[in-house]
């Protein structure tokens, strides 16, 4: 089996296993802890040793790693990316008789995603339950991890125009069937079976709707992969690689996959929170750092905002912007934007080719089309509270926010050695727009 093949089967065994934001941040908490990272908890004073590494979690769904350098940090070295991805989250009390005869499910949308990708295919059910116990509470993650419900297409001898343009209600139309009569009360049952619990125990949950297709290699030359929440699963699987590969002896690497980008960051455990500074500042003060410290590290700081990007569509091409389409097998893309929606400025995004360059690997560069506002990303949200040079970056990829996406299977070895380049090199602000790119290797 070659690299590539590997690197794309651990990518699609991550994403399998993580069907939820919850899911995602512990399969990482996972992988660092294996690497020898020590969970620390908000709640307690730290203790940290150097040379050592850590992660902290914060409503188990956001996850900050970092590493503690032999001598105090000249700068940080940051990427982040995102947990979660657009889905169904089942309401509370969710089953529904119809007809005396089915069971459906009530659902409300989580982020914008493509609803007719959806329906016909087998979903079940993910994410965070809250049980009583004798000390309180507690949060457990379960996943029922079988095929257990569809969203049923209206056929169309029943909506002749279905194919002429289709308005989803999703009160109406994307409710998913559980079974039929004899279904009613079922789910409460199988979650308490995959808590651990009784059902009377179980005071809360946030739980969503997941798409059961394996993800899997095409293409005539096994040039694609497909799979659901590459937005942003293969970033953040990228990040955490290049995170544990990449090191520079004056910096400190940290690796934040936040949740909630899809519903707007501003959250607890969302970018737009103080959770990356709040580990910063801690880490500092544990170091003997002060206030003023920790502001002329930052000045020395550099973050890598991981978001995909959109490839440009084979069928499509005039959505696109007319001279910067990326596209799947050709690198790195770099996200530009006048309105901002993207972090990257002209330092930023010389600064991150020069480290791809370096690396080499292969950069293409993404504007949208002038008619079309882009969305945000992660960049401009972090550094509402932690301020420094930022650049957005993501894979090329298409069918952005369906149940299930597509990505070139050469990007995500580029992306690990671009990411671990990236920790590998000190970006030192020398003052009046000059920078000194220190590289480690």
């Amino acid at each position: 089996m070659t690299a590539m093949n590997q690197t794309n089967r651990a990518l699609l065994d991550f994403i399998a296993h993580s069907p939820t934001a919850y899911h995602a941040a512990d399969n990482l908490a996972r992988r660092l802890a294996g690497e020898g990272y020590q969970e620390l908890s908000e709640g307690e004073k730290w203790a940290l040793e150097r040379g050592k590494g850590y992660f902290v979690r914060r409503n188990l769904s956001t996850l900050v790693a970092f590493r503690v350098p032999l001598e105090n940090p000249r700068g940080f070295q940051i990427t982040a990316a995102h947990s979660d991805s657009p889905a169904f989250k089942l309401k509370h009390a969710a089953d529904m008789a119809v007809d005396e005869h089915y069971t459906r499910l009530n659902v409300e949308k989580y982020g914008g995603m493509l609803c007719a990708t959806w329906l016909d295919r087998p979903l079940s059910v993910a994410g965070k339950v809250v049980v009583r116990t004798a000390g309180g509470v507690e949060s457990r993650l379960v996943d029922l991890d079988r095929d257990l419900l569809m969203i049923p297409n209206l056929a169309i001898h029943m909506d002749r125009t279905a194919n002429e343009g289709k308005a989803y209600s999703i009160q109406k139309d994307m409710l998913p069937l559980l079974g039929d009569e004899r279904a009613k009360g079922k789910l409460a049952a199988l979650v308490a079976q995959a808590a651990g619990a009784e059902e009377e125990d179980i005071l809360d949950a946030d739980l969503f709707l997941y798409c059961r297709t394996p993800g899997t290699v095409w293409g005539a030359e096994e040039e694609y992969l497909s799979s659901p929440r590459l937005d942003d699963l293969q970033c953040a699987f990228c990040c955490v690689e290049g995170f544990l590969q990449g090191d520079h002896p004056r910096t400190m690497p940290v690796c934040a996959v936040f949740d909630n980008e899809e519903v707007g960051s501003g959250t607890k455990q969302g970018a737009a929170s103080t959770v990356l500074s709040d580990v910063l500042q801690r880490v500092c003060r544990c170091l003997g750092m002060d206030g003023e410290d920790y502001l002329a590290a930052l000045a020395s700081s550099f973050m890598v905002s991981a978001d995909n990007a959109h490839a440009a569509h084979p069928n499509r091409l005039d959505v696109a912007d007319p001279t910067h389409h990326p596209h799947m097998n050709h690198g790195v893309v770099i996200k530009y934007s006048a309105n901002q929606k993207y972090a990257t400025d002209s330092v930023s995004g010389a600064i991150f080719r020069t480290i791809c360059r370096r690396a080499g690997v292969e950069v293409q560069t993404f504007h949208n089309h002038s008619d079309t506002l882009g969305g945000s990303t992660l960049g401009n949200l972090s550094n509402s509270q932690v301020s420094l040079n930022t650049v957005d970056i993501g894979l090329a990829q298409l069918a952005m926010h369906s149940a299930c996406e597509i990505a070139g299977a050469e990007d995500t070895q580029a992306m690990i050695a671009a990411l671990a380049a990236f920790y590998s090199t000190l970006v030192e602000d020398k003052g009046q727009g000059k920078y000194a790119l220190d590289s480690a290797r």
